[in-house]
């Protein structure tokens, strides 16, 4: 017998290409963009690379729906490439929330009206001229003179949308690992490509990328020990050997049924993911990272990722680990009230509005926890409401800190604010519209998305953590009720900012989201019809 015919032959995969075609345009996209940054001349890239980036971010929302509308939310619900991909009601929301978040922050990125025109005559946008280019060096100086722009970060902005969209839709540990890095590392660069500030735009980046190398780490090192003890790594195998109706690989049988293996393995897929919510303990790079980030990219990551990581979260924990929730509600329970304390108590004492902005992302992390831990489908269906709700209203706000500027560019500082209602009545009650969200003012979309998630959290039996959750949302209440307070009750300085007009771009990203916000505090009553319909699970 010949050696040819001793080995076994490899099956070919079997690959469902139309379940994971949102995912493919925009990976598509993104590769598309590659080729355009290097063939297509400098001053067509721009526009090319935002005609790209829309029409893969349109082609993947359209296939969507057409998913949705075909039965894969519902009864096709399904695994597609062998188990590695579940294409599901939550999967399909969740990515048809952050492919519209993508939208928003790409007309946000492609805003070219804020910065004063370059040297040569060109409009400019809010990224760095030349990226590899040292801050304040002769080759920074001569780039931004020339109007060259740094269009590579539409490229990088569909690379990371492709990991996000396959982030909560990862049915094994090693495909949730692979979308965590995908997305997280054009993050890490798109971080330090401020234009303004461009020291602490860099700082910020690697302060994000040496504390998230160590959560990928931390998860890395968890999927290592759940293999060990389970022999799978797909999250349907591992729930059955958790509640023993499974068999293990006899090679793996030392290992198996080692639950310190399990649960320390579990809490580090936990740091993992909590690290990417910003929850505390793990939130420490947040406010950090949103003041030293170009502002667009700021509102992006923190709309998008809180999206694609509480979709993996609620994966992980409802599909690999029901068996085990006698273990980590506990654990998430002093994670949700630490979250939503610090974050709201914090938040009090910040003085500059991205900073203030970031604590708040903080305490909405513990509040969505508050739908986590109720391990009921209604809880499902509240923390996807609750994410498409925040989603918008993170996008607005910071678009309108966009909008606010002095000579050395956005003016955050909160004094800075004092008066704005005078001097832009329009843009300072829009403003007010999302910080009233935030904090959860009835006829608001953040009414709705808290109310949803603490009647989910009180039916399955949390009730100590919804009185936590309504005592820190007075608390956060009282931070948004002083800037609407400085904005239209304190006299405007003199030397005060201006408030820039901005394009039809920025204008259409506000504009979305104060009528989004309007609309799910209003009329929210389809919505929660379609996240509940969207919130079976499928293992």
């Amino acid at each position: 017998m010949t050696l040819a015919a001793a080995i076994p032959p490899i099956p070919a995969p079997h690959i469902e290409y139309l379940q994971l075609s949102p995912m493919l345009a925009v990976f598509g996209a993104a590769l598309v963009g590659i080729l355009a940054e290097a063939f297509v001349p400098r001053r067509h890239r721009y526009a090319t690379q935002v005609g790209i980036a829309l029409a893969g971010l349109a082609a993947s929302f359209g296939l969507i729906l057409y998913l949705a509308q075909a039965g894969y939310a519902t009864t096709k619900a399904d695994l597609a490439a062998m188990g590695a991909v579940a294409v599901d009601g939550p999967s399909l929301f969740l990515q048809g929330v952050i492919t519209l978040v993508a939208v928003v922050a790409v007309l946000q990125f492609a805003e070219r009206r804020l910065e004063p025109r370059s040297g040569a005559g060109a409009a400019v946008d809010a990224f760095a001229p030349e990226a590899a280019a040292v801050p304040g060096s002769d080759a920074e100086r001569r780039a931004a003179t020339s109007g060259h722009a740094t269009t590579e970060i539409y490229p990088l902005t569909m690379f990371a949308v492709g990991g996000m969209l396959l982030f909560p839709a990862a049915s094994d540990l090693l495909t949730m690992f692979v979308a965590l890095e995908v997305f997280s590392l054009p993050l890490y660069l798109m971080c330090a490509l401020a234009r303004r500030r461009r020291l602490l735009s860099q700082e910020a980046a690697v302060k994000y990328f040496l504390l998230g190398a160590f959560s990928s780490a931390f998860f890395l090192f968890g999927l290592a020990l759940v293999y060990g003890y389970a022999g799978s790594v797909q999250f349907g195998q591992i729930a059955r050997v958790v509640e023993g109706t499974a068999t293990v690989t006899p090679a793996l049988a030392n290992t198996t049924g080692n639950d310190a293996l399990l649960l320390i393995g579990l809490a580090m897929l936990g740091v993992g993911l909590l690290f990417k919510v910003g929850a505390v303990p793990f939130h420490m790079w947040t406010p950090d990272v949103y003041q030293g980030a170009p502002t667009p990219v700021t509102g992006f990551m923190a709309a998008a990722t809180k999206v694609a990581a509480f979709g993996a979260m609620l994966r992980l924990l409802y599909v690999a680990f029901p068996g085990l929730a006698w273990d980590w509600r506990p654990v998430l329970w002093g994670v949700a009230i630490l979250t939503m304390v610090a974050g709201a108590v914090i938040a009090v004492t910040q003085t500059d509005v991205k900073r203030l902005l970031a604590y708040s992302s903080v305490a909405h992390a513990g509040f969505i926890l508050t739908g986590v831990i109720a391990l009921n489908q209604h809880g499902i269906g509240a923390v996807l409401f609750y994410l498409a709700a925040y989603s918008f209203v993170t996008l607005g706000a910071f678009a309108v800190v966009t909008l606010v500027r002095d000579a050395d560019g956005e003016a955050t500082h909160l004094s800075r604010w004092a008066g704005l209602g005078r001097r832009s009545p329009l843009l300072a009650a829009v403003f007010a519209l999302f910080l009233l969200a935030f904090a959860g003012i009835p006829l608001t979309s953040g009414f709705t998305g808290k109310f949803a998630v603490f009647q989910a959290a009180a039916s399955g039996g949390a009730m100590p953590l919804v009185i936590v959750g309504v005592l820190s949302s007075a608390v956060a209440a009282f931070f948004y009720i002083r800037v609407i307070v400085l904005m239209f009750f304190s006299d405007p300085r003199a030397d005060g900012p201006t408030v820039a007009v901005p394009s039809a771009l920025t204008g259409t990203a506000i504009a979305l989201g104060a009528v989004v916000t309007v609309v799910l505090g209003v009329a929210p009553e389809y919505f929660l019809h379609l996240a509940n319909q969207a919130s079976l699970l499928v293992r």
